[in-house]
């Protein structure tokens, strides 16, 4: 893309915490694409992003300043725990720069090197339409469609998709 800046991704360092607070907590506020409380604290929303996942990682651009933030985990224990979940977030400011889809490769690649043989999201809301396509043009498909699964703030019961690709 002309004038993108360039994006890297590296692992999450505890230093980095405060930027990428910064980044989770609006997207948590508004309660538009997680199905996580809006009321959620500082504390819990550290355990869910930075503690239980398996990685944590960071974009960044050529300065250094965070753009977006993923998490990689197992989707499910035991017998489930061949097939990688992720999570994303991008920077307000950074939005519209290609920081998304360059996460998403990173986390094929490291869910890959993990040992993964799947990628799963378990619940995309429909609404988020930049997010379904996004995920579609990186290989994933939409394996089911939960009807009015995600109580949006200002929708509604909207529809929430699974979407699953194989590595």
């Amino acid at each position: 893309m002309s004038g993108s800046p360039q994006i890297g991704v590296r692992a999450y360092d505890p230093a980095d915490w405060p930027a990428v607070w910064a980044m989770l907590e609006p997207v948590f506020r508004a309660g538009e694409t997680y199905a996580i409380s809006r009321d959620i604290t500082e504390q819990e929303a550290h355990r869910m992003w930075i503690e239980l996942p398996r990685a944590v990682r960071v974009a960044v651009d050529a300065q250094g300043t965070l753009l977006g933030t993923y998490y990689l985990k197992a989707n499910q224990a035991g017998p489930g725990d061949h097939v990688a979940n992720c999570g994303y977030i991008v920077a307000a400011q950074a939005r519209g720069l290609g920081v998304a889809g360059e996460m998403c490769e990173h986390s094929l690649a490291l869910a890959r090197e993990l040992g993964f043989s799947a990628m799963q999201y378990n619940l995309v809301v429909a609404t988020n339409e930049v997010a379904v396509r996004l995920w579609q043009k990186h290989g994933f498909a939409i394996a089911g469609t939960l009807p009015r699964a995600f109580r949006h703030p200002e929708q509604g019961p909207v529809d929430a998709h699974v979407m699953y690709r194989r590595l």
